[in-house]
């Protein structure tokens, strides 16, 4: 044994390659022990398999094995490389980790297979050794203790490799995350078994606003975060591999059963890692990630087919909601040709100025008095008809055309206002929606300001309206500094929809608005002694306190603004009043029905001083000319 040893020493010493070294260690185990064959594997950074030594072995075993990727079912070898673990298979025609493998070595007579995985200094599997058996059985005690003899040895001559073939190794990973590249996870795509539907899946991973990042914080925080980020995958999705595609882009390739059979709780994991605050330099940092998923299915001819359902499948996620997971499903390029031509008809719309601001007014429901207008978005197709923002809204999620969007929307709003304020109108407020896309722009302050500046529009007239979705419904850290920076700059926000998500109240504690509109749905279902009832009047009471106005969204009959207003909400918005209107007949609305006393929107700094009065007067309903027929109906007397 010591002879054996001081020979294969030598021969490492002296530069002998590798595959010849360790065929003369097969040979010699395999003279000690004759009834035995002997098998080294290398395994590289991607996670594939190579044969290095099988003297013994046939050749088509050797080929059949070379590329493949670890997995807990790929014979002894690739399974005990995966597992980080022995692995002993007593009886290879019945055992599953074999089914894709045996054909080619029962031929030869062996039963049973025994491999151990060879660490790196760095503790990670870089080789196995096998010894395979023409009985089957499990190893006797000297086999072992030859095993452990030579697993030393391999780990020398692989160490020694791996120094001479480090300039190799560095065209395959990537040198700022230390994962395999682009190029490694194309060669581990390609050898991916595409016979047992469900045995692995794909995800891509999507580092989300890794640009604004670099420009905030500077390149070495955004590298800081990709390595960070890197780290986080790796360590929870092992023993799988993970690859970094480029940019801020990574792909995990799952063989683990259980990861592979529920890719939501993977992903959920994934983004949990993924989302915990880390400090890149000096800066604390709280990254975010999308994932698109696919799983190996009948009927998907290879491997590149998967990785491009996944890019869909990521594609979606971005453009319907950041922060998330989705997983490909066969409709899903329908849904993505649909949302792509949406938002061309909206950027044709544009181009052409058919994109028109329309104006619902919100009310004080104890006077009936146009306290303020929401701008809503509207698209006049070629033929005339006027399409609602609803219809287009998938257009949003392209962040070029949500800022074009939100560009004309604020030039219509500050010209139409500036009309109002020189017609003598006591004007308070326009509100503008804001979309998730204008957040992470960097410069929506700057084209507000820039865009009613032109006007001579001072921002006191300006409410900033977000979703309670985009408020914090991706746990979006750059909304939240957006708002509070917005804030700063004395513009107001209003939460819309809100009840609708899963925004809470203790969220106003940490990213404070000016104004709730409780949305449609709440209101739709008031009634005396209902719980809906008891849910607003518990929020004004809340709003009062934090000195937050409320605003009732979806007002349709008297019953309801009646209620309304018995609890104590002053503000409304909905179909009673006026549907959203014309500027011209907006005009004539305020003309008719502007408030003319104490602002109760705005507060003491708009020009209109001091809260509104708590009077119920009668006042009879006028109807202004226009486009809808808009009316504001008389109020009920308490």
């Amino acid at each position: 044994m010591l002879r054996f040893q001081n020979t294969i020493l030598e021969m490492i010493a002296t530069g002998v390659s590798l595959d010849v070294t360790l065929q003369r260690l097969c040979q010699e185990i395999e003279l000690l022990l004759p009834d035995v064959a002997c098998s080294v594997l290398r395994v590289d950074s991607s996670g594939l398999l190579f044969p290095l030594a099988a003297p013994r072995l046939t050749r088509e075993f050797a080929e059949r094995i070379a590329g493949t990727m670890i997995g807990p079912n790929v014979g002894s070898c690739g399974s005990a490389a995966y597992l980080r673990e022995p692995v002993v298979v007593a009886d290879i025609a019945n055992d599953r980790r074999w089914a894709a493998y045996k054909d080619h070595v029962l031929p030869s007579g062996y039963k049973a297979c025994w491999s151990v995985p060879i660490f790196n200094a760095d503790n990670l599997v870089f080789g196995t050794f096998g010894l395979y058996f023409k009985q089957k059985r499990v190893p006797r005690a000297r086999e072992e203790r030859l095993v452990s003899a030579c697993i030393h040895l391999c780990a020398i001559a692989l160490e020694q490799h791996h120094r001479v073939t480090e300039r190799e190794r560095r065209a395959s990973v990537d040198a700022l995350t230390e994962l395999p590249n682009r190029a490694s996870f194309d060669a581990a795509l390609s050898r991916l078994p595409c016979d047992e539907p469900g045995a692995w899946a794909l995800m891509v991973v999507d580092l989300d606003n890794l640009k604004t990042i670099n420009d905030t914080f500077g390149h070495q925080a955004g590298d800081d975060l990709l390595q960070s980020v890197a780290q986080r995958i790796r360590a929870n999705v092992q023993p799988d591999h993970v690859f970094r595609l480029g940019g801020d882009e990574f792909a995990v390739i799952l063989q683990e059963t259980g990861a592979v059979a529920d890719l939501d709780a993977t992903a959920a994991r994934i983004l949990d890692a993924v989302g915990s605050v880390t400090s890149c330099s000096g800066h604390m940092i709280q990254p975010r990630a999308t994932i698109g998923g696919a799983a190996f299915c009948p009927g998907d001819r290879d491997a590149e087919l998967v990785h491009r359902h996944a890019d869909f499948a990521l594609y979606h996620a971005k453009e319907t909601g950041r922060g998330g997971f989705v997983r490909y499903w066969p409709g899903i390029g329908t849904a993505i040709k649909k949302r792509i031509e949406v938002i061309q008809d909206v950027d044709s719309a544009l181009r052409d100025e058919r994109i028109e601001a329309y104006y619902q007014p919100v009310i004080r429901l104890d006077t009936r008095e146009v306290v303020g207008m929401e701008a809503l978005c509207r698209l006049r197709q070629p033929e005339g008809n006027i399409v609602a923002a609803g219809a287009f809204h998938q257009a949003t999620t392209d962040v070029n055309v949500a800022a074009k969007l939100t560009q004309r929307m604020l030039a219509l709003a500050a010209a139409d206002v500036r009309s109002w304020l020189d017609a003598g109108i006591p004007f308070q407020h326009v509100a503008i929606n804001i979309s998730a896309a204008d957040f992470h722009s960097g410069t929506l302050f700057d084209r507000i300001e820039s865009a009613f500046g032109r006007e001579k529009v001072p921002l006191k007239h300006i409410v900033l309206e977000v979703t309670e979705s985009v408020y914090l419904g991706q746990n979006d850290p750059v909304v939240a500094q957006e708002i509070k920076a917005l804030r700063a700059h004395g513009l107001r926000i209003a939460l819309d929809d809100f009840g609708t998500g899963f925004a809470s109240l203790t969220h106003l504690l940490t990213v404070p608005i000016d104004i709730i509109k409780i949305d449609r749905s709440f209101v739709s279902q008031l009634r005396v002694d209902d719980r809906s009832m008891a849910i607003i009047e518990g929020l004004l009471d809340i709003a009062r306190k934090l000195d937050i106005r409320v605003i009732a969204e979806g007002i349709e009959t008297e019953d309801q603004a009646y209620l309304l207003a018995k609890i104590g909400c002053t503000l409304g918005q909905g179909y009673l009043f006026s549907r959203a209107v014309k500027p011209a007949s907006a005009t004539q609305l305020l003309l008719n029905h502007a408030q003319y006393g104490e602002a109760v929107i705005a507060g003491p700094e708009s020009g209109f001083p001091g809260r509104p009065i708590t009077g119920w007067p009668h006042q009879g309903a006028r109807t202004a000319p226009g486009d809808s027929g808009f009316v504001i109906p008389a109020s009920r007397a308490g």
